[in-house]
């Protein structure tokens, strides 16, 4: 026989059923942000300013910080760009190249005398080029992304050293300060009590491009399709979706998003070289993966290649002013994929378990 008394004793609260459906949703909410790379990513670059605020006495700096927020929206622009190559279930290595090839175009048209208003343009469209000749090849060839895009990383900077004789170029023609002001200007905010903020222009080029990437990714068609196809190609396929169109579109965008950043790139140092924006293809995978993207394709948001470019920037910019050599800058980066990387497969085993 049971003798359990269920009935509520004296002086003991019971939690109603709305309270405990709240606290469900807190629990839930969390759990949910828990479990977004992003969420820790983000956790981690906040953790790493407020370490370097307390460590050195410059990085808290109005021109530091101005520093840090005109380099890491180089490499986030890209890397917003990036995002949707590896949604795919793709990769570019040829963003560095595209950057640099985009650069020269800008940079020997206006040395030429051509007018700002032509020369951008024209670097963007041969960036676009660059983007569509590698998204044929990859959608409607069958050539694998790696291959095309590494091939690519060397035919874009040969082309840019045959069309500068591999020479610097640092003369821009009569619109040359319009050039510098693009890329190296900034906007002034003033702020009650407080001095006015300096905000480079390509911080303003990354905020806008992040509004634009984040809606089209959750609103537009285009977005979902981007998911699809990473997700499943052949079930995205046979639902009707364009898989080769969209393939191309993908790396059209990220060669779009690595041209401009050539021009902007130019318009801050002032000068061109064959150089530049070697190396920046693994810096821009590691800061969309570090953000949250997945390799295999299917998962990736703009707002977490954001947060992971600003996370390598904080440490490089840490490594400089702690004096520690910034040799070691490309071990943290590739340490950075490698956990990104395996925190990712440990999530998706205990989610299929």
């Amino acid at each position: 026989m049971d003798t359990t008394d269920s009935t509520p004793r004296a002086g003991v609260a019971e939690p109603s059923l709305q309270q405990a459906i709240a606290q469900q949703e807190r629990r839930g909410a969390f759990a949910w942000l828990a479990g977004q790379p992003t969420f820790w990513v983000s956790l981690a670059a906040l953790l790493a300013f407020v370490a370097l605020a307390l460590a050195s006495d410059v990085f808290a700096t109005q021109q530091n910080l101005f520093n840090v927020a005109r380099n890491f929206a180089f490499v986030a622009i890209i890397a917003i760009g990036m995002t949707a190559v590896i949604v795919t279930g793709g990769i570019d290595l040829s963003v560095g190249a595209v950057l640099v090839l985009s650069g020269m175009v800008i940079g020997m048209t206006m040395n030429a005398g051509m007018s700002i208003w032509l020369a951008v343009p024209l670097a963007l469209l041969v960036a676009l080029a660059v983007g569509a000749f590698n998204g044929v090849l990859i959608a409607y060839v069958g050539v694998p992304p790696f291959v095309v895009t590494l091939g690519m990383l060397s035919i874009a900077r040969s082309l840019a050293m045959v069309l500068s004789d591999n020479r610097m170029v640092y003369s821009f023609g009569p619109d040359q300060p319009a050039l510098l002001a693009l890329g190296g200007g900034f906007v002034e905010l003033a702020l009650p009590w407080l001095d006015p903020v300096k905000i480079p222009n390509p911080l303003i080029f990354l905020l806008v491009l992040l509004v634009l990437t984040g809606l089209a990714f959750r609103w537009s068609r285009w977005g979902r399709w981007l998911f699809a196809i990473g997700g499943n190609e052949r079930a995205a396929t046979l639902t009707g979706v364009p898989v080769k169109a969209i393939k191309v579109s993908v790396y059209m965008f990220c060669a779009f998003c690595a041209g401009l950043t050539g021009i902007l790139e130019v318009g801050w140092l002032g000068t061109i070289t064959t150089g530049l924006g070697q190396g920046m293809e693994l810096t821009v995978i590691a800061a969309a993966v570090i953000g949250g993207a997945n390799l295999s394709g299917g998962v990736g948001t703009a707002f977490g290649a954001v947060v992971g470019a600003a996370l390598i920037e904080v440490i490089r910019n840490s490594l400089t002013l702690l004096g520690i050599s910034t040799f070691w800058q490309g071990t943290f980066v590739g340490s950075f994929i490698v956990i990104a990387v395996l925190f990712d497969r440990l999530r998706s085993r205990s989610g299929s378990d």
